[in-house]
């Protein structure tokens, strides 16, 4: 569809590439615009039984460009539209994920990662909150683990992933964990697809209705704030932001 997300078709199967090696695959107002429209021309093609969302380069999504960051609608809107269409989702990773990159995660059906992918909600870091990708992930995880990592920003492996809910399946080998479940996708009917994946969907999209604009509300007052701009300019600078102690 464009530069940053790169579209290839094999029986039923749509591939999106995140390819925007320049910021890590961060989610910027461009990058999120891309992925949006390639999940429109997915939704409305005939021929398109399930989508795979992967990236290249060793990052999924570092989460949002610091330095052109999605208005929170957008992201909002982006993560609905995931959760909303009519095809499933597969997400395949083979890299770090960072913040607003897990969110992506939360919003798709299944999500399978290499052993060697890492996972950090580092907003807390820089002083923000994982506010809107809260709206997926929230209805899917293990809310101890979320109360976890959340907090402390720490980074946790794969198999970590797996036991928490963010992940369908980890193997060393993601494309050989992910064979029987595209398979699987390919011999589905589409009406079939499309009915289980709006029962599966129907409690997040409640907490879409329910939270969604209270959290966009949220995201942008602390992006914003006095303490999110000094996170924001040490993580550029490549220092430790004034509070660390």
């Amino acid at each position: 569809m464009t530069d940053l997300v790169r579209t290839a078709n094999d029986r039923g199967l749509t591939t999106l590439t995140l390819d925007s090696p320049g910021n890590r695959n961060a989610l910027s107002s461009s990058l999120v615009g891309a992925l949006a429209d390639a999940l429109t021309h997915c939704g409305k093609d005939r021929e398109v039984r399930a989508v795979v969302l992967t990236h290249t380069g060793n990052t999924f999504c570092a989460g949002a460009d610091l330095r052109d960051p999605p208005h929170p609608e957008a992201l909002v809107a982006l993560l609905r539209q995931i959760v909303e269409l009519s095809k499933p989702v597969v997400a395949r990773v083979t890299g770090h994920v960072r913040a607003g990159g897990l969110g992506l995660l939360g919003a798709c059906d299944i999500a399978a990662a290499s052993a060697a992918a890492d996972f950090a909600f580092t907003e807390v870091r820089i002083g923000v909150a994982p506010a809107v990708i809260s709206l997926p992930l929230l209805p899917r995880t293990d809310p101890r683990a979320l109360a976890r990592y959340y907090l402390t920003g720490e980074r946790f492996d794969a198999a970590e992933a797996v036991r928490t809910g963010l992940l369908t399946a980890a193997s060393d080998d993601v494309d050989e964990v992910l064979a029987p479940m595209l398979d699987g996708l390919r011999r589905a009917s589409p009406q079939g697809l499309t009915e289980t994946k709006r029962l599966l969907t129907a409690t997040v999209l409640k907490t879409f209705d329910r939270d969604a604009a209270d959290l966009t509300a949220l995201s942008a007052r602390l992006f914003s704030s006095p303490q999110a701009r000094e996170g924001m300019t040490a993580f550029l600078e490549r220092r430790d932001p004034v509070w660390v102690v």
